[in-house]
């Protein structure tokens, strides 16, 4: 379950930096609310998972699919450069983020 929740809340990790991106300074009413909402779910949930995983392999899952998936969604929607060398990165961080899973 810890596991589950430690994604849950990587993938909401994602979601607050897109928000915080789209809220212009937290200008915009919306993406701002976006952005607390994710944060403190985001906040929560690694808090949780933290009970039963250890903090460094638990806060390195955490910000590796917060990274990827903000990298992901910027190169996707925010027209963010997309090359070899930048895709080759991001691999990289999922296979410390899969070894650091398969270490446990």
């Amino acid at each position: 379950m810890a596991w589950m929740v430690l994604i849950v809340a990587g993938v909401l990790e994602t979601v607050w930096a897109v928000a915080l991106e789209c809220s212009r300074g937290f200008s915009r009413l919306v993406p701002s609310l976006v952005f607390a909402v994710a944060l403190a779910l985001s906040m929560g949930g690694l808090a949780y998972a933290m009970r039963s995983i250890p903090l460094g392999t638990g806060y390195a899952v955490w910000v590796g699919i917060g990274a990827v998936g903000t990298a992901l969604y910027g190169m996707a929607a925010m027209g963010d450069t997309v090359s070899a060398a930048r895709v080759t990165c991001l691999v990289l961080i999922v296979a410390g983020v899969v070894g650091l899973k398969a270490l446990h």
